[in-house]
């Protein structure tokens, strides 16, 4: 497989996940024959949206997107993951923390928006619901209850990303307090895709389980969250990804993304950066020097079964920070966090 590469300047940020275009009014304001959602991971989600499209002459450019969030503008950070459902594109925050914790609820977040608006006139109309912790709750429920074992914290994880989350908190008189327990996992969410059936699968870069194999957890109702009075979502399975993480090392989700057979094609790498402070590989150093792979599975059709085997499309060494996915007209296309700089790799 040869990739290569594109590279864009997108207000000097990084580049987290890939959704295809699917609006083709948008497609046609941009006259692009195709087109890529990516969201850049540091600051606000109404500030961190962008399109990478290709141009009907072959040429491809990136476009950041003017959009505007109302009362929640400024009250959001770190975007990790994108999903298309029923004309709405979503946005979902790591719900996770810096390298060195607390967990952040700014970063506890789901936004959405139409993607035939981002071809009208002014700001992109953004939605935003932040979640106080219910999704992190809900998860953590879970994976209590999931039949295989996740790998537990050690102390420093723990400390660091929840008893001082608790603490932060508490001294803040949050009522979101009450949705953390001392024996919660932080959760790292890098990937969402929606199933055919409407429910959306969310793809975690921590934890992973004791075998050191990514996980993930499907849950409901997401769009009734934009309702009023809001509701919240639900989990109606967890899985583990087998048989695709090398031996004697650790592997979360970094990207997930639906195919048109029904199934989901994936990257799946570190459990944290390198080189950046993090507890996490101070914690689990064999989590760190792990290269992307992109892989693909299908869902289990019986509800009892939530080990989910996975099958290796591309080994992508050298590359330790694939950040998206997408498989387009037979052709994959991937994109990269670079330092302040998006690069977008096309398989050739």
């Amino acid at each position: 497989m040869t990739l290569r590469p594109l590279e864009f300047v997108v207000g000097c940020n990084e580049a987290s996940d890939l959704l295809p275009v699917r609006s083709t009014a948008l497609l046609r304001h941009h006259r692009a024959r195709r087109g890529f959602w990516t969201v850049l991971d540091e600051g606000p989600v109404e500030q961190c949206l962008a399109l990478l499209l290709e141009r009907e002459d072959g040429e491809w450019i990136a476009e950041h997107v003017d959009a505007d969030a109302g009362v929640e503008n400024g009250r959001t950070e770190d975007g990790e993951a994108l999903a298309y459902h029923d004309g709405w594109v979503y946005v979902l925050g790591s719900h996770f923390g810096s390298k060195g914790g607390p967990l952040r609820p700014r970063r506890a977040f789901v936004a959405r928006f139409r993607e035939d608006d981002a071809a009208g006139p002014g700001p992109l109309p953004v939605r935003v619901v932040r979640n106080s912790f219910r999704l992190h709750r809900v998860l953590n429920d879970a994976l209590a209850a999931a039949t295989f074992p996740t790998l537990p914290p050690g102390d420093l994880v723990r400390a660091r990303f929840i008893s001082e989350t608790v603490a932060r908190g508490t001294s803040r008189a949050k009522r979101w307090v009450r949705r953390l327990t001392e024996t919660d996992l932080p959760l790292n969410v890098e990937g969402a895709a929606f199933t055919p059936s409407g429910s959306l699968l969310l793809g975690l870069r921590f934890p992973v389980t004791t075998d050191g194999e990514p996980i993930l957890v499907e849950v409901t109702g997401v769009p009734e969250m934009f309702a009023e009075p809001p509701a919240w979502p639900r989990a109606v399975r967890t899985y583990a990804l087998t048989g695709v993480t090398p031996p004697g090392t650790l592997t979360g989700f970094r990207a997930v993304a639906a195919t048109d057979d029904g199934g989901f094609t994936a990257i799946i790498g570190s459990i944290d950066a390198l080189g950046k402070g993090s507890v996490l590989l101070d914690e689990y150093p064999h989590g760190g020097e792990v290269t992307s792979r992109h892989v693909r599975f299908r869902l289990p059709a019986g509800p009892e079964e939530q080990l989910v085997p996975g099958e290796l499309v591309a080994d992508l060494a050298p590359f330790h920070h694939v950040e998206g996915v997408a498989e387009v007209d037979g052709r994959r296309f991937y994109v990269t966090d670079e330092d302040h700089r998006v690069v977008l790799w096309l398989d050739d």
